[in-house]
């Protein structure tokens, strides 16, 4: 397993290919790799079998005995693209990650321009699927829809936030955890820890073999991650802006729906009872209050989450002049 202190790395790069039935495939996207990297790079090749029920993991047995960088990772039921990925990344040791598909839509002969890209001083290459083959209203469609989301919310511009083929630079991945669909976020994750983003257009072509495994209900699940991801990365260390933030809202709004009702009844001589106001005021105060309080208490439980870990609330890209063996670990910390 590689180890986030690591600065030694076995390959130039580690190819993470999640399958899941996948059996037509897996043999040709072998054969596409080596034609497109073999004499070019020194690069591993990592299958991730996410509970494949096919013939998936034999055939990528097979290929593992008859190629020493091919490595095969079989985990015991079906976790999902983002969990299978990041197995493969916390069991890689290249200098630069590469995912990609394993349904031959993303071309391995990219693969040499993406780490060209990272080698011009990028941390995160994305790319840019500017010829999508595939369905309008199944897979365009919500994907044109997600990424103006994810643009828009993140402040991280890209075209193409679902196009698996990226390339990473190891030492930036190491601060991002996946969960849930984040996979398509790491590019943001990264942004917001200081790293230098961009894209560039790949090939695609249409799924000639099996049944892909995306629908438009993915986008919705694509927002709830987002909104998740961003609290996180925003408020994770004060979550009390967010809650206290909103107990001033909710007590703004008590105030207002009080002085509108004593004005009712002394300035008009409205029977309040008649009214609904009594109840708003009463609920907006309790609003207000109970926000408040969950707010406090989740800056209680997140200053225990870092002291108890001693966990930095910030990375370190560069130090100089230090040179002992605690300063080092400060640094990779």
């Amino acid at each position: 397993m590689l180890n986030a202190n690591t600065t030694e790395y076995q390959y130039k790069a580690s190819l993470i290919i999640p399958v899941y039935n996948e059996e037509e495939n897996v043999n040709l996207l072998q054969t596409e790799i080596e034609k497109s990297l073999e004499g070019k790079l020194s690069y591993e090749v990592i299958y991730i079998d996410d509970g494949s029920s096919d013939r998936s993991y034999e055939l990528l047995a097979e290929i593992a005995k008859q190629k020493p960088n091919a490595k095969v990772i079989k985990l015991r039921r079906n976790y999902g693209q983002t969990a299978a990925m990041q197995a493969g990344i916390e069991n890689a040791s290249g200098e630069i990650m590469i995912p990609l598909d394993s349904d031959l839509q993303n071309d391995p002969s990219d693969i040499p321009d993406l780490i060209a890209k990272v080698e011009e001083g990028y941390d995160v290459v994305s790319g840019w699927r500017k010829n999508r083959q595939d369905t309008f209203i199944n897979r365009k469609l919500p994907s044109v829809i997600a990424n103006k989301i994810i643009s828009m919310i993140s402040g991280v511009h890209l075209h193409d936030y679902g196009c698996s083929l990226k390339a990473y630079k190891t030492d930036v991945l190491k601060y991002v955890k996946l969960y849930g669909e984040l996979h398509r976020f790491i590019p943001v994750c990264a942004s917001w820890y200081g790293a230098k983003v961009t894209e560039m257009p790949v090939k695609h072509h249409a799924r000639r073999f099996g049944v892909s495994k995306y629908g438009i209900n993915r986008t919705f699940k694509v927002i709830l991650d987002l909104i998740v991801m961003k609290f996180l990365t925003n408020y994770a260390t004060r979550p009390i802006y967010v809650f206290g933030g909103m107990a001033i809202l909710s007590m703004l709004l008590f105030m207002a729906s009080a002085v509108w009702a004593l004005a009712l009844k002394f300035g008009y001589g409205i029977d309040l009872d008649s009214t609904p106001l009594p109840v708003i005021s009463t609920m907006f105060f309790t609003v207000a209050i109970q926000v408040a309080m969950m707010g406090l208490l989740a800056d209680m439980l997140m200053r225990t989450y870092y002291e108890s870990q001693d966990k930095k609330i910030y990375t370190v890209e560069k130090a100089l002049n230090y040179e002992t063996e605690a300063a080092r670990d400060f640094v990779n910390a």
